[in-house]
């Protein structure tokens, strides 16, 4: 055997004994991170067990939904004219019920992920999320250029890869994945 060819049995045997162990700490490390953001921002959402706060009502309402000033494309629910709604406005209960299942949303799938249960629901939960708020509330493109272009990428990971060996999806026999 040649030296090139013992150097490249060599690596090649290295590479396959590394990929198949970092696979799975890669993926943990993913649905990690991805969680800890998303945990973050939910836990904000609340003063304690099943007692919203009532400060991030006018996070939905004005910064996301009614903002001064009006970002171009993005989704505007109040009054352009007066940027405030109309007194007993529909739109205000529906606002406050997308506030509330953020908050739920953004703590129960990040939980998900870490424990890796339903993984690839809570990925694709996360990914919508995501998607909501760039799409809608900061439609810019130089917008999607920030950290949640990578929210996205790691979960989009999950999702097509899976948990992972070190998950409860993987103990339960729920999901197989593809390491």
């Amino acid at each position: 055997m040649s030296k090139i060819e013992t150097m490249k049995s060599c690596y090649q045997n290295v590479a396959e004994q590394a990929g198949s162990w970092t696979a799975n700490l890669s993926l943990l490390f993913m649905r990690l991170l991805a969680a800890k953001v998303f945990l973050s921002s939910g836990l904000t959402k609340w003063n304690g067990l099943f007692q919203f706060n009532k400060e991030k009502y006018d996070l939905f309402l004005y910064e996301f939904f009614c903002p001064d000033p009006i970002r171009e494309g993005a989704l505007l629910l109040c009054d352009p004219e007066t940027l405030d709604y109309e007194e007993g406005a529909a739109i205000v209960g529906v606002i406050e019920v997308a506030a509330i299942s953020a908050g739920i949303l953004e703590v129960l799938l990040p939980v998900l992920l870490i424990v890796g249960l339903f993984t690839r629901f809570a990925a694709l939960g996360l990914i919508g999320l995501t998607l909501f708020i760039q799409l809608a509330v900061f439609p810019e493109w130089s917008h999607w250029w920030n950290p949640a272009a990578w929210w996205a990428a790691t979960l989009f990971a999950v999702l097509a890869f899976g948990p992972g060996q070190i998950s409860l999806d993987r103990m339960l026999g729920l999901d197989n994945g593809n390491r």
